[in-house]
């Protein structure tokens, strides 16, 4: 592919991932971009950060539960376990992945929320 043609998704996996961090975040449920990651057995190092992007939108019962002027903030802010940060890279390479980090936690033992490999681009 040139180098002038748009990236386009080429397969999309929604597979969970573990994130690499050199230096911990200082906040755990709103993360940086992973310095490299670990999917399928297999290590990656992120060489460059293409994009990034935050969604706070609410989804099912969650996007009931809230006075609309509430909702307004916090879909600009985010409220605790609501939100995704996506990223966008680059890994050594070339592979290009999009990651996902869904801050909704799993359960009552598992408040952290999930990293997954979301897709790849070509």
């Amino acid at each position: 592919m040139g180098k002038n043609q748009p990236l386009r998704p080429m397969a999309f996996y929604d597979e969970p991932l573990e994130p690499v961090f050199d230096t911990p975040p200082l906040l755990e449920k709103t993360p940086p971009c992973p310095d490299g990651f670990r999917w399928r057995g297999e290590d990656f190092r992120v060489v460059e950060l293409l994009e990034e992007w935050r969604e706070f939108r609410r989804r099912g019962r969650m996007a009931e539960n809230m006075r609309p002027e509430h909702a307004s903030r916090a879909q600009m802010r985010g409220s605790w376990g609501v939100g995704r940060f996506h990223f966008r890279v680059c890994v050594q390479g070339g592979r290009v992945f999009e990651l996902v980090y869904d801050r909704a936690p799993g359960d009552a033992d598992d408040r952290k929320g999930k990293w997954f490999l979301y897709s790849e681009w070509g």
